[in-house]
C-alpha cells in the first residue's frame, strides 16, 4: 500500500487504499483514482467518484485513451505538427489553402510558448491565450476561421496517435450577427447581363454566358468553371456539378429557364467531352464593373445564387427541394434558416388570396 508524506497527511489526513487493479481509494473522502502509465510516466488520475463501479467505468476509459497515444509520436513538436497540417489542405481548393495557409503562418509567427513545445503538452489554456493576442483585430469570422484551424491542427494529432484527445474540442466559436446579403432583383440580374453584353472588350460574351448560367442554373463560380460537356445530359434533363472542396458531384435538373442557353452552346459546339464549357474562370470583375456602370450595389457572384434561391422561393418551390438542387445533404434546415424572411413574405401573401367566400343569390321561389 501506498502512503503519502507526512506533509500530506498532516493536510489531507488520509491515504490511499489500492482496491483493485490500477485503482486506489483515498481514505479520507472516498474518491477513487486511476493509477497507470502514461507515455512511460506514473500518472494519478481523479475519477472524481466515490462509486466504485463508476470508477471502474471510467478508469476503463481512461486506460483506453492512454493506449490510443504512441509513445514516438506523443514527442512530436508543433512545428512538426504544422507541417503536417500543410500537407493535408493540399486537396481543397485555391481560396481555402490560402486561407488556411495565412493562417498557418501567422501561428507560427505568434505562438508564444516555442514550436519546439511536443504537441502533447499544449493545453486548451494555451491554445485560448494565443486566440486571446488576436481577439481584438480579427472580425467574428475570421476568429472562428482561426478556431477551425487548431480543431484541424490537433485532429491531425489525434490521427497521428500523438494526443488521446483535442485541447482544441471544446474551443467555442463565436456567434456571428446576420450578414447583410445583397441579392439582385430577378430584373437588375437580366440588366446586368444586356449591360455586359454592350461592351467591346474581348471575352465579354464570355464573362456574360457564365454569369447567366450560375443565375439560371444557381450554382457558384468553382461548380460552373468545372463544368464539362459530358456533364449536361439533354435526354435525362440533367446536369452534374462537382464541388471543388469535397470533390462530392450532384445533379440539378436542365431548368426550362437554363435551356435556351445550353442549346445554344451546344448547336456552336461548345459541349465536347473532356473540355470546359465556360471560358473563362472567374466573373467577378465583368460583374463588378457592370454594377458600377449601372449603379447598382456591389453583387458578387455568390449574389447570383441568392438570386436563384430567392426567385425559387417566390415562384413556391419548398425548401427540401431547393436545397437538394443546392447540393445540400440537410433536408433544407440551412436553406429555411437562411431565406426564413422570404417564407414569411410568402406566407403573408398567400394568405391574402383567402378571401371569404361570396354567397350565393338566394334562389327564386
Amino acid at each position: 500500500m501506498w502512503r503519502m508524506s507526512t506533509t500530506q497527511a498532516h493536510s489531507r489526513s488520509g491515504e490511499f487504499q489500492n482496491v483493485g487493479e490500477n485503482l486506489y481509494r483515498y481514505s479520507s473522502n472516498g474518491i477513487y483514482y486511476g493509477v497507470f502509465r502514461d507515455r512511460g510516466k506514473l500518472k494519478w488520475k481523479s475519477l472524481r467518484t466515490d462509486d466504485k463501479a463508476l470508477a471502474k467505468r471510467k478508469l476503463a476509459e481512461e486506460l483506453k485513451r492512454a493506449s490510443r497515444v504512441d509513445p514516438k509520436a506523443s514527442k512530436m513538436s508543433l512545428e512538426a505538427l504544422v507541417q503536417i497540417y500543410l500537407e493535408t489542405i493540399q486537396t481543397f481548393d485555391r481560396k481555402t489553402i490560402q486561407t488556411r495557409q495565412s493562417i498557418a503562418k501567422k501561428f507560427k509567427e505568434t505562438w508564444p510558448f516555442g514550436l519546439n513545445m511536443q504537441a502533447s503538452d499544449v493545453t486548451q489554456t494555451h491554445l485560448e491565450t494565443w486566440l486571446g493576442r488576436h481577439r481584438e483585430r480579427l472580425r467574428k469570422s475570421s476568429y472562428n476561421e482561426y478556431i477551425r484551424f487548431l480543431r484541424q491542427l490537433f485532429a491531425n494529432a489525434v490521427k497521428s496517435r500523438a494526443i488521446a484527445e483535442s485541447p482544441a474540442e471544446e474551443l467555442t466559436e463565436l456567434k456571428r450577427e446576420n450578414p447583410i446579403r445583397l441579392t439582385p432583383t430577378w430584373e437588375q440580374f437580366q440588366a446586368i447581363l444586356q449591360n455586359i453584353r454592350g461592351q467591346t472588350f474581348a471575352d465579354a460574351e464570355d464573362s456574360a454566358e457564365l454569369l447567366e448560367f450560375m443565375g439560371l442554373a444557381g450554382v457558384g463560380t468553382a461548380e460552373a468553371y468545372n463544368l464539362l460537356g459530358e456533364h449536361i445530359d439533354f435526354p435525362s434533363g440533367e446536369i452534374r456539378l462537382y464541388r471543388s472542396k469535397t470533390d462530392q458531384g450532384y445533379k440539378v435538373p436542365i431548368f426550362p429557364q437554363v435551356r435556351p442557353l445550353l442549346e445554344k452552346l451546344r448547336d456552336a459546339d461548345r459541349l465536347r467531352t473532356g473540355e470546359r464549357v465556360f471560358r473563362i474562370r472567374d466573373p467577378k470583375k465583368a460583374l463588378t464593373n457592370a454594377c458600377l456602370r449601372l449603379k447598382y450595389p456591389h453583387f458578387s457572384p455568390r449574389s447570383l445564387r441568392r438570386c436563384f434561391i430567392t426567385r425559387a422561393i417566390e415562384l413556391g418551390v419548398d425548401f427540401k427541394t431547393i436545397s437538394a438542387w443546392q447540393g445540400h445533404s440537410d433536408g433544407g434546415v440551412l436553406i429555411a434558416r437562411t431565406y426564413s424572411h422570404l417564407r414569411d413574405d410568402h406566407a403573408r401573401n398567400m394568405a391574402t388570396l383567402m378571401q371569404p367566400a361570396k354567397e350565393s343569390p338566394a334562389p327564386h321561389p
